[in-house]
């Protein structure tokens, strides 16, 4: 049996736990990363950590169950990657705030994340003090990127980037496929992917497919 204004008293608690600080999801796959966050938090008044996930999957529900203030999101995650979830909730929750935390550093990485809805991106030998600073920055409404990771962004250019397919055709070419060998994998003529490999060339400012290669990896276009 319910007692009277047993559920007010209830909403009442809620309330106040949504108002007593900063409230933080952390999205990681790797437990020691979560921890690590949570004990840097742990030592601030006006913040907590209110949930984990360790994929992007999780991290969508867990945001729709306590929709946190702000979110901190790994990039690289099993099941959903960061930059996905990071789509897939704010397209429900368009005010939803985020902190990309990776260790990505390309500038594709970077722009895919704020394109995604990051108001800030962090790598994860940020100091203690300048993660908590973010925070509370992020929290504000405002967006933050570093120095360095502005810098990074800045050598993106306004060039156009790779097409889908283009990434696709340029990951078959990291594995050491031939024009032949792509047009078979997939399901195309020798001459388009011959074609595709020459635009991925211009578009990377490349000589020659060894250095597109390791070209898109220094970029955070392909991922080891």
């Amino acid at each position: 049996m319910i007692r009277p204004g047993h559920g007010r008293r209830i909403a009442s608690s809620v309330d106040a736990a949504r108002n007593a600080g900063i409230r933080i999801l952390v999205a990681d796959d790797h437990a020691l990363v979560r921890q690590g966050v949570g004990a840097v938090v742990g030592r601030e008044t006006d913040m907590s950590v209110v949930g984990e996930a360790a994929n992007g999957q999780q991290a969508v529900e867990q945001w729709r169950v306590l929709q946190p203030d702000v979110t901190l999101m790994d990039l690289n995650m099993p099941v959903m990657d960061g930059v996905v979830a990071i789509k897939t909730i704010r397209a429900e929750f368009p005010r939803s705030r985020f902190i990309a935390l990776t260790v990505y550093e390309g500038d594709e990485d970077i722009h895919s994340a704020l394109q995604a809805g990051a108001q800030a991106y962090l790598l994860k030998n940020v100091l203690p003090s300048e993660l908590v600073s973010t925070i509370r920055v992020v929290h504000a409404g405002l967006r933050r990127l570093p120095p360095e990771v502005a810098e990074r962004l800045s050598e993106r250019g306004p060039g156009p980037g790779l097409t889908p397919r283009e990434v696709e055709v340029l990951a078959l070419m990291a594995k050491g496929q031939s024009n032949v060998e792509i047009a078979r994998t997939l399901k195309i003529t020798s001459g388009t992917a011959k074609w595709f490999v020459s635009g991925i060339l211009s578009k990377l400012g490349a000589d020659d497919r060894t250095e597109a290669v390791t070209t898109a990896l220094e970029r955070g276009i392909l991922h080891r």
